[in-house]
């Protein structure tokens, strides 16, 4: 199971969300379990809660992903970075060839994006 964090589902993790604290106590516990974390998605979720990035940045099962010239490529032809590494990061890809599954606490931000979305809402 391959899963990326959008910024608001950091930003629930660090306030305590029971489903967000689910995903990453899976994804350090349980083989085939992947929790990854853009790196652009992580900056606003610091913005938006202090301490998040280094926080989620520390634990073992989650994967910060660089921006590298795919991610930035990508990211120009969108309007928020960290939605556009996000949808980049859940795009099939070798390893993945699924693609990955996005949590959000904001489902509707994500209506007609070529993404799973997995509603965090409690």
């Amino acid at each position: 199971m391959h899963i990326v964090l959008d910024d608001t589902a950091m930003a629930a993790a660090g306030q305590g969300n029971v489903l967000a604290s689910r995903l990453i106590h899976r994804a350090h516990a349980e083989p085939g379990w992947f929790l990854y974390a853009p790196s652009c998605a992580l900056v606003e979720a610091d913005r938006a809660r202090p301490g998040t990035a280094e926080h989620l940045a520390s634990l073992p099962g989650v994967t910060v992903l660089d921006l590298d010239l795919a991610a930035a490529l990508a990211i120009a032809t969108q309007k928020t970075w960290a939605a556009a590494h996000t949808q980049y990061a859940a795009q099939p890809t070798p390893d993945r060839p699924d693609g990955a599954i996005v949590a959000t606490t904001a489902p509707n931000r994500w209506s007609g994006e070529p993404v799973r979305v997995l509603d965090l809402t409690p």
